[in-house]
């Protein structure tokens, strides 16, 4: 009875079929919880590409010059016009939902009201807004016309879009520079930074 107890060969290997499981139970494990990040980076990976793609896409250009407009010649401004259109390779963009910034030296309006009208109605809008004093400034801008459109305020490849932004006549005067930002629902800011030419003459071209 005693040499038995003596051999134990029996049990050694037991404990090695034991570590040997965990090992196997561990490394199984790991290699999950390896391939699951794995998976997730790409799909990061995949989403960050996808919205650069799609902002990159969905970008303003402006086409033409931008005009400056005023009722009387020598007195400021009363509003921008310019005209919009996609970049090259560019998705269809819902400009109504685009947000509109003004600044100059003394007046800031951080989101530029919207107007639905068009046409005629709408300079009539533009022109009253400019003349807000520039402590209350809130402004006003909206689509003069359309281009190659079908008649809403999605901007598809091929359309254009003639924009209005009212600014404030107070402080819009000769050789004063101002910013008007186009944030779109999609896609990088487009700042257009402009100077009042020395004279204001009804239509004035912004450099």
């Amino acid at each position: 009875m005693r040499s038995l107890f003596q051999h134990d060969d029996a049990f050694t290997g037991l404990e090695a079929a034991i570590v040997l499981i965990a090992f196997i139970v561990v490394a199984a494990v790991f290699s999950y919880v390896v391939l699951g990040a794995g998976f997730f980076t790409t799909q990061k990976s995949q989403e960050v590409v996808h919205t650069g793609v799609q902002q990159a896409s969905s970008s303003l250009e402006i086409i033409g010059n931008v005009y400056g407009m005023a009722t009387t010649a020598s007195s400021g401004l009363e509003y921008v016009k310019f005209t919009v259109g996609n970049t090259a390779g560019g998705t269809g963009l819902d400009v109504s939902k685009m947000v509109v910034t003004y600044t100059d030296e003394q007046t800031r309006a951080p989101d530029v009201k919207y107007e639905s009208d068009s046409g005629d109605a709408l300079i009539i809008k533009l022109q009253a807004a400019a003349t807000v004093p520039s402590a209350t400034y809130v402004g006003a801008w909206g689509i003069i016309e359309t281009i190659n459109a079908n008649g809403d305020t999605l901007l598809e490849p091929g359309e254009q879009f003639v924009i209005g932004v009212s600014v404030p006549t107070a402080t819009t005067t000769v050789n004063t520079p101002f910013t008007v930002n186009l944030q779109p629902a999609v896609g990088a800011v487009f700042a257009l930074k402009k100077t009042i030419p020395p004279a204001i003459n009804p239509v004035n071209i912004l450099y």
